[in-house]
Formats: structure tokens, sequence, C-alpha cells
């Protein structure tokens, strides 16, 4: 089963959605028992980044999410990519999950707009398994206006451009996030999607 956490924050029903058509098992959860029996987890987000992470310390999600991250196959999307990270520029003093050493800071584009949105390409850096089988600079679907700077840079699997290089996705192992929407982002988006669910139908836990 695939737990996608409901923290009253995140473009969770699109995420769902976006399972269901590739025949995953997946559900929208906040229960950290069921959290922690997921095989896999994935962590949307939308909004700012203290207000999640007020949210996810209020709901006892955490310690839970970083154990996830340390023990199974783990998916950050949007918000949820800034969130694995120390701290962000945009709440300062707040501490992030620190799954990844490192800060989310702004994009800096002058003459362009703010937030960053839209479609945009992609360039791979690594052929890592969550990118695997994507045609070269493939298109994705953009909403940010902060983005991660990893302490290690080989952290960073693939960058767009934006009046600077900014980071499009992370990753090492089974910890991967995207900054882009998979969900959004059609052929491409299902396929990196495809790419984390891999073989998840055969070793579904029959928790449903």
């Amino acid at each position: 089963m695939i737990a996608i956490v409901d923290y009253g924050r995140g473009n969770l029903f699109s995420v769902k959605k976006a399972f269901d058509f590739l025949g995953a098992d997946a559900e929208i959860t906040g229960d950290i028992k069921r959290i922690e029996m997921a095989d896999k987890v994935v962590l949307p987000g939308v909004g700012a980044f203290g207000d999640c992470m007020d949210n996810l310390t209020k709901a006892g999600l955490v310690a839970v999410l970083q154990d996830a991250a340390a023990r199974k196959p783990f998916l950050g999307i949007c918000l949820g990519l800034q969130l694995m990270f120390e701290y962000s520029e945009e709440s300062p003093g707040v501490k992030g999950l620190a799954i990844f050493k490192g800060k989310v800071r702004k994009i800096k584009a002058p003459g362009l707009k703010i937030p960053h949105m839209g479609w945009n390409n992609i360039f791979i850096k690594e052929d890592e398994s969550l990118l695997q089988g994507l045609p070269e600079r493939p298109y994705v679907y953009f909403v940010h206006s902060y983005h991660a700077v990893p302490q290690d840079k080989s952290l960073i699997t693939s960058w767009t451009e934006y009046g600077e290089h900014v980071t499009a996705s992370v990753g090492r192992g089974d910890i991967q996030a995207t900054q882009f929407h998979p969900e959004k982002s059609g052929d491409i988006g299902m396929k990196i999607l495809q790419n984390f669910v891999g073989d998840e139908k055969k070793h579904c836990n029959g928790l449903k």
C-alpha cells in the first residue's frame, strides 16, 4: 500500500487519482499507524513551508515521516520536497524534516514572474530510478516560488532554467522528490509515478 500523507495541506485527490489510474494500491491517510504500515509513502504539499510544518507537528507526523524515509521508498511532491530539507527562507526559524541537509531559498529570476508557474523542461542530471525512461529534456508542470539548495549537490537529479538553475528534483536511493507536479504533468508525470510504483502491486501487504 502507498500512503499519501494527509496533514491538511496538499493536492491529495489529484495525486490519488493518478495512482488509481496506474492501478496502484494507494490511500489518503493521516493515521500514524497506516503510514507506519505502508510499503511506500508520498508527501504532497501546497502552501507555505511554516504552515505545513505546523500542521505536521500538530498531527504528530514529523518523527513518523522521518522514520518512514529511513526505512521505505519515499516521494515528496512540490512543497513536500521542500519540507524534506532543514529550513526555508520562506519561514525563518521553522525547522523542516531534515531528511536531506540543506536549505530552501527564493528563486532569483530578475524580470520574470514569481511564482514560477506553468510548463518548463527539465535537464536530467542522473539516471535515477524515478526518472528512468524519460525523453531528453521533458516538459513538466511547476507552481513554486522557492527551490531547494542541497548541501550535497549530488542530490540534485534534475533542474530547470528560470532566471537561474532551479532544482527540479532531488533524490538518493529510495528517497526521491520532485519540485514539479508529476500528477499534473501528463504522460511524463505518469511515467515518473509509475517508476515510483514499480512492482508495488505484486507486494501489496493487504492492508485494504
